[in-house]
């Protein structure tokens, strides 16, 4: 689905991603982990079209794809979420969902005053599209909520479920489980689960979260000062020494064994 190849982000002097390359392969949940500064982020931002490489190519599917804007690529099916929630606080969750697609007929005012009908039915057809998602994240009652009343762990879910709006091919994920609470973060990774397993999505996320991400990721790769140091199952990364010790020391098993 997507490979990023010898890619190099430079900030002036300072090498943020220094020559990565990875696979993500299609149908699958695959993992970024590493220690805070390894280039994650960065790297992420570099696939999904928000920062430039300095060098190196990103193709999905086999097209080339490197330094696509965004919104290029959210039409060609590829959708990032952030660490942090970037929700519309003063609209309805609902409507949060219902302003995802794009070329929506209402956008533009010459439809307002002579295409009524075609709008309304759009409308209705995207409310019943919402309600959907919602019910599949578990969070229907939320529906006529502002969404910036939500905890941390219901925007992470409703940054979800826009991608759900639309036909998504692969989605990167940013510490889907900061500031969530074990329950919702369970919720969250039981619908990326169905997502992949139902709807075919593809999704690379990165997490701290070590149970989480051996509960859901295969393969997981592991970065460290903007290089890929490792690549395997949870099971292998666990157990790999140069991984323990660039990324938590010895604390790393136990940090998996006991959650």
């Amino acid at each position: 689905m997507i490979v990023a190849e010898d890619i190099h982000k430079h900030f002036g002097g300072f090498h943020a991603v220094d020559g990565a390359s990875i696979e993500i392969a299609a149908g699958s949940i695959t993992g970024l982990i590493g220690p805070n500064g390894a280039g994650k982020s960065t790297l992420f931002n570099v696939i999904a079209g928000v920062l430039p490489p300095t060098s190196g190519r990103v193709t999905m599917q086999g097209e080339d794809i490197t330094g696509l804007p965004p919104h290029a690529l959210f039409h060609k099916g590829l959708l990032r979420t952030f660490q942090i929630a970037h929700e519309f606080g003063s609209m309805t969750v609902r409507e949060n969902l219902m302003m995802v697609p794009s070329g929506q007929t209402g956008e533009t005012l010459w439809n307002t005053w002579f295409r009524r009908g075609q709008i309304a039915a759009e409308e209705r057809a995207l409310t019943r599209k919402a309600d959907e998602v919602l019910e599949f994240l578990t969070i229907r009652h939320l529906a006529d909520e502002q969404a910036g009343n939500l905890s941390g762990g219901q925007k992470k879910l409703l940054e979800l479920g826009r991608t759900m709006m639309v036909d998504a091919k692969v989605v990167f994920l940013d510490e889907v489980g900061a500031g969530v609470n074990r329950t919702l973060l369970n919720t969250i990774g039981d619908a990326i689960v169905r997502l992949n397993r139902e709807h075919g999505y593809t999704f690379c996320l990165i997490e701290h979260d070590m149970d989480f991400i051996a509960r859901l990721c295969d393969p997981v790769i592991v970065m460290a000062e903007g290089k890929v140091l490792a690549k395997g199952s949870a099971d292998h990364i666990m157990e790999n020494e140069a991984v323990i010790e660039a990324y938590l020391g010895t604390g790393l098993k136990n940090k998996v064994t006991t959650g």
